[in-house]
């Protein structure tokens, strides 16, 4: 939903604990996540932004919080 919190790949890591390269790995391929892929110009590297919507950060928290239970 677009009125919805959105974060950046380093405030999640912040907030789980967690890499920020980790945190990005999870979410390169995720449904739902904003991207802008920037390609390199003139002397200047290509990156890309990504903003991860609240709910979808929640759904691969819990799914990566679910993988590390040991019942």
């Amino acid at each position: 939903m677009f009125n919805e919190r959105h974060y950046k790949p380093a405030e999640l890591a912040k907030l789980w604990g967690w890499n920020a390269d980790k945190v990005r790995d999870w979410f390169r391929s995720e449904t739902g996540v904003l991207m802008e892929d920037r390609p390199e110009q003139m002397h200047k590297r290509g990156y890309t932004s990504m903003r991860i919507p609240e709910s979808v950060a929640k759904r691969v928290y819990e799914k990566h919080l679910s993988k590390g239970r040991r019942y």
